[in-house]
Parts: C-alpha cells; sequence; structure tokens
C-alpha cells in the first residue's frame, strides 16, 4: 500500500488492503485489522470512510495486512477468537478455538445437569477454550484441564483469570495428571490429521502448533490413547467427548466399542459433517 498518501483515509487502506489479501474473505478481514489498530468497532469505519488516519498507525496496519497477506492467521495478528459467550487470548503456542469445537461444548453441556455437582476434564486445553465454556453454564462443575505444552497452560490460565472462572488448569500428556481421579465427563479436541495430509502445509495451519494438529499416520494416535485410558477415568455412567475429522466417525466408534463404551454415536456439527463421537462407560 505504498502508493497511498502520507495519512489516507480510512476508507482508501480498507479499499486496499482488501485489494492486496484477495479472497472472499479480504474486505472482512481487512475491517477486522484496521478496527484493531485505530481501537474503533468495525461499525466506527464505515460511518467514518473519509477520516484520515495519521502515518504511525496507517504503517501499523500496513504490517499486519503483510502479515496476513504472508498466511498469518487474523487470530495471531489480534490475539485473540471469539469463542462461545467471550473473547479468548491466543498465540501461536496454541490452537485456534473454531466454531465447529462448540458443537462439542453443547453435547457436554446435554449431558452435565445443572443442579448438582459434577466433575469434568478437558483434555489437550489449548486456550482453554472448551473448559471455561463449560465452567461457565455449570457453575457447580469442578472442571480440570490438562495440556502437555507450558505455554498454551499460560495462556488458558489467562483467558480463566480475564473470565473470572475457576478451572483447574494441570501441566501434563492427556489424562497423566489426573492419578487416580474420576470424572463424570471427559471432554477433548485432540489432534486429529494424519502426519503427511498436505494441508498441514497450507492456509492457518501452517502457523498453528502442529502438535496441537497432526497425531500418526491415520491422524488417529491420540484418539487411540484417550479411548483407551479414559475408561478408568470414568465414573460408572460418565461420558468421553471427542472431536475429530469429518471422515473419521466410523474408525473413531470402533475405537470406542474396543474399549468397552455403549451408546457410542457420531453426532455431525451444523455444517453436517461428522464432528464428534461419544460414548458412556458402562
Amino acid at each position: 500500500m505504498t502508493d497511498l498518501p502520507p495519512t489516507p483515509t480510512v476508507g482508501a487502506l480498507l479499499a486496499a488492503a482488501t485489494l492486496r489479501l484477495g479472497g472472499e474473505d479480504a474486505r472482512a478481514e481487512a475491517a477486522l485489522l484496521l478496527a484493531d489498530t485505530l481501537g474503533v468497532s468495525q461499525t466506527w469505519l464505515y460511518v467514518h470512510r473519509d477520516d484520515e488516519v495519521d502515518a504511525p498507525r496507517a504503517r501499523t496496519f500496513d504490517a499486519l495486512v503483510e502479515r496476513r497477506a504472508a498466511g498469518e492467521p487474523v487470530a495471531y495478528l489480534l490475539g485473540r477468537r471469539g469463542f462461545w459467550r467471550f473473547d479468548l487470548q491466543v498465540s501461536p503456542a496454541t490452537l485456534i478455538p473454531r466454531p465447529e469445537t462448540e458443537r462439542l461444548v453443547e453435547l457436554a453441556l446435554e449431558r452435565l445437569p445443572g443442579d448438582r455437582d459434577v466433575r469434568v476434564a478437558d483434555l489437550g486445553t489449548g486456550t482453554g477454550a472448551i473448559a471455561l465454556a463449560i465452567a461457565h453454564e455449570r457453575p457447580r462443575a469442578t472442571v480440570i484441564a490438562t495440556d502437555a505444552s507450558a505455554e498454551a497452560l499460560s495462556v488458558a490460565r489467562a483467558n480463566a483469570s480475564a473470565l473470572g472462572l475457576p478451572v483447574d488448569f494441570r501441566h501434563g500428556d492427556w489424562l497423566a495428571p489426573l492419578t487416580d481421579e474420576a470424572f463424570d465427563l471427559i471432554a477433548s479436541n485432540p489432534p486429529y490429521i494424519a502426519d503427511d495430509d498436505v494441508h498441514l502445509g497450507q492456509g492457518d495451519l501452517r502457523f498453528e502448533p502442529r502438535g496441537a494438529l497432526a497425531s500418526g499416520a491415520d491422524g488417529l494416535d491420540d484418539i487411540r490413547r484417550i479411548a483407551a485410558d479414559a475408561p478408568s477415568h470414568l465414573r460408572p455412567g460418565g461420558w468421553l467427548l471427542v472431536e475429530h475429522g469429518w471422515e473419521q466417525g466410523a474408525a473413531v466408534r470402533a475405537l470406542f466399542e474396543a474399549n468397552g463404551f455403549e451408546s457410542v454415536e457420531t453426532v455431525q456439527d451444523w455444517e453436517r459433517r461428522d464432528r464428534v463421537t461419544l460414548g458412556r462407560r458402562r
């Protein structure tokens, strides 16, 4: 955008950034980045299209657009992403929360009564998205969340502090920090992409932590481990819910059944793709 005047208008910056970014989301992404740079709402941008933007902030915006054009996710550029009823801090140490994971939260809440004490574990919590959403909606729940990444746990703890939600975050791999503890429900959005999947080298996935995305030759290594270990950490009648890829429903159901779960089913997300498999301990 070097051909712009020293103090371009809001409208000129938006138009130039939209052209530079390209794609169907270019306009929306440009508006997000400019609103953040100026500390205003997106509505303000359209009301003040003819306002001039001073050179320092125009340069800051230009740098953000350059990074986005190179493929860096908008969530990392802004340092936050909306999930459930709140904004969550994100960083390159965490997976970016996605709307389809809200389906996992909804299914968990359907199995967690609000009128009694329950215990919930969120495995591989990342930003804390699942744990915090459940803690928000079920105040009587004791929610424990684990992650193998200390950096991710730092982000999750900051989110919990900002929201005033009492989640117990523990450092460790999957169920390892939960020795001798039992739960009414265990939820997880683990890695489920195959190690050689070409999508890992495309789009936003290039910038997200590979350990939060890929899991073995078929993408199911971590789900195998969770399905095998979860029964010993579930109370009788307790539920395991796992998010997975849209082509993995049958394979994940087989893993659940092989590990003794009953009432096993795969639920689709709102785009009618297999997304969450759940099962109940006998």
